[in-house]
């Protein structure tokens, strides 16, 4: 019989690691194209598509269904999203040289200080509400251990007193001081700073800033409502201060040995 003769003749377990082969490059091209829909295509130092584009091709446009009502997001292919115009330069026409910054890195956002065009909408806790808040706005949060800050001046780098902690804003779900808001006018003038808790120093009777000088607070990136903190307004923040540890006083700059 047709039936008989075919699979007296056909080999399994032949067919089945051929299936099990093909399965698995197909899975490894899908996670690999699925891989590249940040960052490609590729380009070089100058901005210019880079001859290497790897053996996958970028993945169609992608449409994901946000959460909490805030609509669609497409991820485009084919587009980088990145910040353009920036102000460097390199300093050698080889590749693989180093850039430098050509105007106020800490203002223009380069090297350390550098930040990513993250979405301008605060981040959602998972009932959709903001995770990051001021403390004055959370009436069942007390501090449980360490030192209070309220009330303490803030030293910045080259020692000069520059305000007092009026107030700490704080991730709800994780139950963590996120930032330390200053009020650059002791007198209350409303002039207030978000300062992020890991480039603070608190003691006893002070909070030390060490990677920022005095001069360089009132150009901190301001938020644009007291009760609430964005995902770009947090970039910019942040960039700030990591910028400072290398742009705030030229002698950083400087190699050590």
């Amino acid at each position: 019989m047709v039936g008989n003769e075919f699979f007296g003749n056909f080999d399994l377990a032949s067919a089945a690691i051929w299936m099990f082969w093909i399965f698995f490059a197909l899975l490894v091209y899908y996670l690999q194209t699925e891989n590249m829909r940040e960052g490609y295509p590729l380009e070089n130092d100058s901005g210019g598509a880079s001859p290497n584009q790897g053996p996958f091709p970028v993945p169609k446009d992608k449409t994901f269904i946000l959460p909490h009502d805030r609509g669609e997001l497409t991820v485009p292919s084919g587009q980088r999203g990145d910040r353009d115009n920036l102000a460097m330069e390199a300093t050698s026409q080889a590749a693989g040289s180093p850039f430098v910054p050509t105007g106020d890195p800490m203002v223009d956002g380069v090297g350390p200080a550098a930040w990513a065009p993250r979405r301008d909408v605060p981040e959602l806790d998972a009932h959709g509400h903001a995770k990051i808040k001021p403390m004055s706005m959370l009436h069942d949060f007390a501090i449980s251990a360490g030192r209070d800050p309220r009330g303490k001046a803030v030293v910045a780098g080259d020692g000069e007193v520059i305000g007092r902690i009026i107030d700490m804003w704080v991730d709800v779900p994780e139950q963590m001081v996120r930032y330390l808001t200053v009020d650059l006018n002791p007198e209350g003038s409303g002039q207030t700073r978000l300062i992020p808790i890991n480039f603070c120093n608190i003691h006893s009777n002070r909070v030390a800033v060490r990677s920022i000088y005095s001069g360089h607070f009132a150009g901190v990136p301001d938020i644009a409502n007291d009760e609430q903190v964005t995902l770009l307004e947090e970039e910019k923040i942040m960039a700030y201060y990591g910028g400072g540890t290398l742009y705030a006083d030229p002698a950083r700059l400087e190699p050590k040995i």
